[in-house]
């Protein structure tokens, strides 16, 4: 009987690592494509050069696959700088950082418009996206609650309002025109900071 190979856990790891990159890497390719109607874990593993079966011990199904794409996407995106904007003491001040947060992550990457257009046939990855914009909607409902000076059914209806103009489609329909990020952040800054404000 031979005996065991000896493999080292942190070159297994490394490897693994190194792999899910790769995955990751394209899918993200496969969504910046003008057509990801061919999204599949099968155009995944061929185009990362694995089999399907690698793709799913990585992730477990196409949607774990997008939702890994979008955590990637959100961190490159600075997402992480939305702390920072909870951070402020003023509401106003938060709201216009959490704007500047959002139209910088809108902007990050070409492989969110894929995302979302998946998502438009894809019961399971449009609930996915939708939980995660509910996170939107918690930091918004928190900067609406700090301003005070309404009732519940006011702050629900302000942040209803705000929820809209920070979303990812209104976003786009500003984009469409060509406008820089800057511009489209300074365009929904202040249409914010007058809903905010209540004027």
């Amino acid at each position: 009987m031979a005996p065991p190979r000896s493999y080292s856990r942190t070159k297994r790891d490394a490897k693994a690592a190194e792999t899910r990159e790769r995955l990751l890497q394209a899918a993200l390719a496969l969504l910046r494509g003008p057509e990801n109607e061919g999204f599949s874990l099968d155009a995944v593993a061929t185009a990362a050069g694995v089999t399907r079966l690698t793709v799913y011990n990585q992730f477990g199904s196409r949607n774990g696959l997008l939702e890994a794409a979008f955590d990637a996407l959100a961190v490159a995106g600075g997402m992480n700088d939305l702390a920072s904007a909870m951070a402020i003491a003023d509401p106003q001040g938060g709201l216009a950082r959490l704007v500047m947060v959002f139209c910088g992550f809108w902007s990050s990457d070409d492989a969110l418009a894929g995302l979302y257009a998946a998502a438009a046939i894809d019961k399971e990855l449009a609930n996915s996206l939708a939980a995660r914009n509910e996170r939107r909607r918690k930091a918004l409902t928190v900067l609406v609650r700090r301003q005070g000076g309404r009732d519940e059914q006011c702050q629900r209806d302000v942040v209803d309002t705000l929820f809209a103009l920070t979303s990812y489609a209104m976003f786009q329909m500003l984009n469409s025109t060509e406008r820089n990020p800057d511009a489209i952040c300074a365009m929904i800054q202040p249409l914010c900071e007058h809903v905010l404000a209540g004027k």
